[in-house]
């Protein structure tokens, strides 16, 4: 990163009074340093393109088998889509952004000053969460005009869908950067994550065995998917809509409590940067 100085970039912002107004603080800072930063900006805007362009092939030579499991290519590729935006724009570049911040020691002195773990972790979050979601936008509105199969039916469920997807991964990231070493080690802890959350996208549940299948469904965005997927299609009753919701939620509040400074698996994102917070 040379060119500029994270530290200063993030330490040498003000912090107001208040949790929002010392969140928005940190988010400035940290979309000024992704701005900055040619390879998450690359991850960011094209890599996600890049990957519905891919999609798109490859649900075109499954179209047969996607009707089959009730699904349609532009559903298809619409839903991908906004799984892969999730995926790279937020897990992906914010377990490098707490990594390399570890690394670099700001953490640590943030926390030396008002902010608490979890302003910090969240408005460091805020700029890539915001970025996902705009992006999110775009796509369901270019592929409704573009693929007539597209068109959300129910637009409240693919937007909670979409809304808690982007959340759990910005505490996925949390709990990712906290057994990764630096940004670099970040490109090789995060594609676990990455090429599981990919198998539902593209291959339908309804034609796995029933046990793959329920397995498929417990990884972080399959309820996510599922919500987005029943606002194309409106294929989910009232029961099975609670239930992806509910899991959904479930997740994401799990997560949140992962990352609080009480539970060991998320409090080394920022802890490791420099130990307890100074009295």
């Amino acid at each position: 990163m040379s060119g500029y100085s994270t530290t200063s970039v993030l330490l040498g912002v003000p912090m107001r009074k208040g949790a929002g107004a010392r969140m928005r603080s940190l988010a400035r800072a940290e979309l000024t340093l992704l701005v900055r930063n040619r390879t998450a900006l690359f991850t960011a805007l094209l890599m996600p393109l890049l990957m519905v362009a891919a999609g798109y092939s490859v649900s075109q030579d499954m179209a047969d088998d996607l009707a089959e499991g009730g699904l349609s290519v532009g559903m298809t590729v619409a839903s991908g889509g906004l799984v892969m935006i999730m995926l790279l724009v937020v897990y992906s570049n914010l377990t490098a952004a707490y990594a390399a911040r570890r690394e670099e020691r700001v953490l640590k002195r943030l926390r030396t000053g008002e902010p608490t773990d979890g302003e910090i972790l969240a408005g460091m979050a805020l700029p890539s969460v915001l970025l996902a979601l705009a992006q999110c936008v775009l796509l369901v509105t270019a592929t409704a005009l573009l693929m007539a199969d597209s068109v959300p039916r129910q637009p409240l469920p693919l937007a909670l869908g979409a809304l808690l997807g982007c959340v759990l991964m910005a505490v996925a990231a949390v709990v990712t950067a906290s057994f990764t070493r630096n940004a670099e080690s970040a490109q090789i802890t995060a594609v676990p994550l990455f090429l599981v959350s990919a198998v539902p996208v593209y291959v339908p549940l309804e034609l796995l065995p029933d046990t793959l299948a329920d397995v498929l469904r417990l990884l972080p965005l399959t309820p996510s998917l599922e919500l987005m997927r029943s606002g194309w299609s409106g294929g989910l009753d009232g029961t099975e809509l609670l239930r992806a919701l509910g899991l959904a939620v479930v997740l994401d509040g799990a997560g949140g409590v992962c990352c609080t400074p009480v539970v060991p698996l998320g409090a080394p994102a920022v802890n490791r940067g420099g130990g307890e917070r100074n009295a």
